[in-house]
């Protein structure tokens, strides 16, 4: 995920605009407030490292870390298991953030390093990571590779952790992580001797690719500064704003009808941060025939990857 934020005021001498996380937020040395940032990242990464580890040691159960003893129980046991998942976790999560990262560096477009995001609560241990991007400073072409460079570089490496887990993993009556349509079209493909509609236990590359794939599929929604929305403003400028309200407005209706209320808290976090794209700084040419193309096919990522419903908890 990249956050973004509108566009800047020209700046002062001695400072670089920013997004959620500024590159330079206050004055000073740029080298002692960029160490100040880079330890807040590596901290969050350490405690990320931390609640996922733990997460794949108690096998992805709804606790919270430090309240229940399991994590010190089950440590000899399934310490590989934990480590494993947090290793794969944390590669399908830095992949992501590094498509960005590395395609705003192309484009010299200012942006942080990720900041991981830890929950204590050990179902996946992690919420996923986010860098500041400086968005209004892209034009549309530079936008559309920035947003897509970080769920391609997610992919490449969750859909090998997601078929490699799958193919270790055992048949089970009941699972409490749904899988998203392409998840079950690959569970058919490489497991036929689980019957449709059948479940697997859960292994660490598998976890560790239904995380990739729940933030993909969730990133790639079309609104707002998701990854999406930059998306469908790099690709149809000001016109987003009418296909991001709709989407939003087809949220809404769903979860009244099929109540779905788990999502509710998600909606109303889009909607505080802004359901319109921000316009860009300088948009500069629109995106051309080949990224126009390739950004429609991405706009189906979303019906590829978003779980209505990630946990069966009934």
């Amino acid at each position: 995920m990249s956050a973004t934020s509108p566009p800047p005021v020209l700046p002062a001498e001695g400072h670089r605009p920013g997004g959620d996380y500024p590159l330079f937020p206050t004055p000073g040395p740029p080298l002692r407030i960029a160490r100040q940032g880079l330890r807040l990242q590596v901290l969050l990464y350490v405690l990320t490292a931390i609640t996922t580890f733990a997460a794949g040691v108690v096998g992805w159960e709804p606790m919270i870390l430090g309240v229940d003893a399991d994590v010190a129980a089950g440590l000899e046991e399934h310490g590989r298991r934990g480590l494993a998942y947090m290793l794969a976790v944390l590669a399908v999560l830095s992949a992501h953030e590094a498509g960005h990262f590395i395609a705003a560096a192309i484009h010299g477009i200012p942006a942080t390093l990720p900041f991981f995001l830890p929950v204590p609560v050990l179902l996946t241990g992690t919420l996923g990571a986010v860098i500041g991007m400086d968005g209004g400073r892209a034009g549309r072409r530079q936008l559309f590779d920035i947003a897509l460079a970080g769920p391609v570089a997610g992919l490449v490496v969750a859909l090998p952790c997601l078929a490699v887990g799958m193919m270790q993993a055992v048949p089970a009556e009941q699972s409490l992580f749904a899988l998203p349509l392409a998840g079950k079209w690959m569970l058919a493909a490489l497991r036929p001797d689980i019957p449709v509609g059948g479940a697997i236990e859960p292994t660490a590359l598998f976890m560790a690719g239904w995380v990739g794939l729940l933030v993909t599929g969730l990133n790639m929604m079309p609104i707002s500064q998701l990854d999406g929305g930059h998306i469908i403003y790099a690709l149809f400028g000001d016109r987003s704003v009418w296909l991001a309200r709709g989407v939003l407005l087809a949220a809404m209706t769903l979860i009244i009808v099929l109540g779905r209320t788990n999502w509710v808290l998600m909606v109303v976090l889009v909607t505080l941060l802004g359901v319109d794209h921000p316009p860009s700084y300088d948009e500069g040419p629109p995106p051309g025939p080949w990224r126009t193309t390739l950004g429609l096919m991405s706009l189906l990522i979303p019906l590829l990857l978003f779980m209505p419903e990630p946990l069966l908890l009934d």
